[in-house]
């Protein structure tokens, strides 16, 4: 599950990419919260994490704000996750950015929590490692209706 934060991030992207494929003009914090409906405050902290990574950049001055510095297809959902909250995998000893091996694990070869956990990560990380901003920008209509036509039923509460 991703944070609230990720959210955030993600959708004052989105706004940036609006923007720059539209004119080009740096755009004020102020505008990008109303935009992307993220608190001011909170955005602030993550637009400064943004511009670290190299994924927008700051202009000063009368038109000053905040621009996207890369194409949205280069923007990769991954990185921006991995940004925001940190490693993606779901066990220390799965992540190939931030591998620890697990301390209760005497023989990780042959680990069954290992094994189960690391093959839907691997079927995970190939989708969003493919994912873009572009992707964002697109009608996510359809795959939202493919996902909700193929949820598995609801299992009643014991």
């Amino acid at each position: 599950m991703i944070t609230q934060k990720t959210k955030y991030a993600l959708k004052a992207l989105m706004v940036l990419a609006d923007e720059k494929a539209q004119d080009g003009e740096a755009l004020r914090i102020e505008t990008i919260a109303l935009r992307s409906g993220a608190p001011k405050r909170f955005l602030e902290h993550i637009l400064l994490d943004l511009k670290r990574a190299g994924l927008i950049g700051s202009r000063r001055g009368r038109n000053g704000g905040y621009e996207l510095i890369k194409e949205a297809r280069s923007v990769s959902l991954a990185e921006v996750l991995r940004l925001i909250d940190g490693p993606l995998a779901p066990l220390p000893c799965l992540s190939r950015k931030a591998y620890q091996r697990c301390e209760d694990c005497a023989d990780e070869e042959n680990c069954r929590v290992r094994a189960v956990f690391g093959g839907f990560y691997w079927s995970y990380l190939v989708m969003i490692e493919s994912l873009t901003l572009a992707d964002l920008q697109k009608n996510a209509e359809p795959l939202e209706r493919f996902a909700l036509q193929n949820l598995p039923p609801e299992t009643p509460e014991v």
